[in-house]
């Protein structure tokens, strides 16, 4: 554990070196592969074996070979990259290193998170950017546990890229949808929904979930991987009024890091929660219990949770 910087620091340079994709694209020995990443022999040997050595590429005689999930999701070009994500949270890389004083900071925790509050346009298409990469797969994920046949209204709350309204505009032609953000988010989300081809379905509406209202009407709901980022007080506010303007019959979803009932783990939520020191926001590690009593509390009726993404994402619903 303690050197595992060391592994995030190896995939990072490579992901920035395009070094799986240079492979992909022939540049398939030590040599070639150098010359393609602009380094010198001896460091274009050290990143080599790295990533040998930590499984992401394979010899064949004197051949490099991506392994299959690299080959899948850190190749430009392909549908499927991932690369943006694996530098998601380098921004966050030296605030890591200086955790312990963080942590001993005196300055009270403020609701709103630095990397969303005052974020420039540029700033959140680096962010969204990475969170599409993968959300698109989130977004499909959530249509192959939930069915949205007859739903006419998606209101997605938070929503960064609006891959989950994207996806699900894809596969049912009669819905319509609508991404809440913030100022300088909201027309990021619109390139992505314009990329899309679903301008005239899917509208990235302004909205601070914090303080501003929500539009009335929708019949389904979604607050996805937003949970750790605030506190129980505003976590609980924001579920309680998406049910008041929900439709009546409608069903809301929180897909969140959720810790479970005895708030020991896993360790992908917690450290998230753990991350907010960082932003020094009331944001913290929220458990399955928790979640499912904001739902509760708010009025819905039939709450329960489905594990999403084993160990890191949990998803919990209920009607209205």
């Amino acid at each position: 554990m303690v050197r595992a910087y060391r592994e995030a620091g190896a995939l990072m340079a490579a992901v920035e070196l395009d070094l799986f994709t240079h492979i992909a694209n022939g540049s398939d020995d030590e040599s070639s592969l150098t010359k393609a990443m602009g380094l010198q022999p001896l460091h274009g040997e050290r990143i080599i074996i790295a990533m040998l050595g930590l499984g992401l590429l394979e010899r064949s005689a004197d051949k490099l070979k991506l392994a299959e999930d690299v080959e899948r999701y850190l190749v430009k070009g392909k549908a499927s990259y991932a690369g943006e994500w694996m530098l998601f949270t380098k921004p966050d890389w030296e605030d890591w290193g200086r955790l312990s004083e963080i942590l001993k900071q005196k300055a009270p925790p403020v609701l709103e998170n630095k990397t969303v509050a005052g974020i420039t346009i540029q700033e959140a298409r680096r962010y969204h950017r990475g969170t599409y990469s993968i959300g698109r797969g989130a977004g499909r994920l959530f249509l192959n546990q939930v069915d949205l046949t007859g739903k006419k209204l998606l209101m997605d709350i938070g929503g960064g890229s609006g891959a989950y309204c994207i996806e699900a505009c894809k596969r049912y032609p009669d819905l319509k949808a609508i991404v809440l953000e913030m100022p300088a988010v909201a027309p990021v989300t619109q390139e992505f929904i314009d990329e899309s081809g679903l301008t005239d379905r899917i509208e990235a509406r302004v909205c601070d979930f914090n303080h501003d209202s929500f539009p009335e009407g929708a019949d389904i709901a979604i607050m996805a991987s937003n949970l750790p980022m605030y506190g129980r007080e505003a976590i609980g506010a924001v579920v309680h009024k998406a049910y008041k303007t929900m439709a009546s019959g409608g069903t809301f979803h929180l897909i969140g890091e959720a810790l479970d009932a005895s708030r020991s783990g896993p360790p992908d939520p917690a450290l998230w929660g753990l991350a907010q020191a960082i932003n020094n926001t009331t944001g913290i590690a929220h458990s399955v219990s928790e979640v499912e009593g904001y739902l509760s509390l708010a009025g819905f009726t039939d709450v329960e949770t489905t594990q999403f993404v084993e160990g890191i994402l949990q998803r919990t619903s209920g009607q209205k």
